[in-house]
């Protein structure tokens, strides 16, 4: 990844994003089985098919440009290839299939890592070619991907899938507004992997994967139902909470700059999102005091998991929002 941030040069930015995606490959196979095998192999063939496209749109360009330049992608052919090729690397629609598949096969601290520093790389390379990308691309892909992201998380009850779904409107919100103000992108960024590794923390603490399992959240540890429900809230953007920031700032830049059906489309879509996370809360709030709860009592001991990011991470991903006016 840092490879990739510190490139100046075509080849060296793919070689690290190459070497990036070899490198998790062992860490989603962990421990070794058929379901992460097979999500790995998932996740390979994609980011190899994107890796792929990204060489022929440099070298396309190289060939009609002379120069290997990261920042000057003038072509607009090379730059329509690059756009697409990054939108399979992180996941955008209609490339984004396999994101839940993969997300869901693998572990919590695997999957962690693939929704959180995975999308770093691809990012950057967004950010920094971002003067030279066709604003038509980019909004039908962010808007395409956020109104996915929000309709395909409404029938799941497997957390992970809910996340990756969250993953994809996410980079929607971050993708829309690359060309606009790109600065606001890596913010978005930012604030989405300390909400979404938080999230993960607190489920890996609580080996919790389905939302049914949400509803004994309670008695194996009461202060994380509530850092779970804040956490959520901040993921889908509610006022008082860090989430709402890049929200707001996004659709501020898109209405000043007459985008203002594109800032619609965002904002009902985020409601998609808003509605699965409420579900999740809803779920998990009715067993707890004062409420009867009728499912079955489990025993839990202390877990030698450690604990010391979720606090600082929830921090984070819910109060922020004073900070916005820097």
């Amino acid at each position: 990844t840092s490879l990739t941030l510190m490139s100046n040069h075509w080849l060296m930015a793919w070689m690290g994003l190459e070497i990036n995606t070899l490198a998790i490959i062992p860490m989603m196979t962990y421990p070794n089985n058929m379901r992460n095998t097979e999500s790995a192999i998932k996740y390979f063939l994609m980011q190899a098919t994107a890796s792929m496209i990204i060489m022929f749109a440099i070298i396309y360009n190289a060939w009609m440009t002379n120069q290997w330049t990261l920042f000057q992608v003038s072509n607009e052919w090379a730059t329509t290839f690059m756009t697409l090729a990054l939108a399979m690397k992180l996941g955008l629609a209609p490339f984004h299939f396999w994101v839940p598949e993969v997300t869901q096969g693998i572990p919590l601290t695997s999957g962690m890592i693939l929704l959180t520093w995975q999308k770093i790389a691809p990012t950057s390379i967004l950010y920094q070619i971002s003067p030279s990308l066709n604003m038509n691309i980019l909004v039908l892909l962010a808007v395409s991907s956020t109104l996915l992201g929000g309709w395909g998380g409404l029938n799941q009850t497997h957390l992970r899938k809910i996340l990756a779904y969250s993953s994809i409107a996410h980079m929607g919100w971050m993708t829309v507004i690359a060309l606009i103000n790109p600065s606001l992108m890596i913010l978005n960024l930012l604030i989405y992997i300390a909400a979404t590794m938080a999230m993960f923390l607190c489920l890996n603490l609580t080996s919790t994967t389905k939302i049914n399992a949400l509803s004994n959240m309670w008695n194996k540890s009461a202060p994380m139902t509530i850092t779970i429900m804040i956490i959520l809230l901040s993921l889908g953007g509610l006022p008082p909470l860090t989430g709402f920031m890049p929200k707001w700032l996004i659709l501020q830049e898109l209405i000043i700059y007459n985008n203002i059906a594109t800032a619609m489309l965002l904002a009902l879509s985020s409601l998609l999102n808003l509605f699965f996370y409420m579900r999740i809360i809803y779920t998990s709030t009715l067993t707890m005091f004062p409420s009867n709860n009728m499912s079955k009592f489990q025993w839990f001991h202390t877990s030698p998991k450690s604990t010391s990011l979720i606090p600082s991470m929830t921090i984070i991903s819910a109060m922020l929002l004073p900070l916005s006016p820097l």
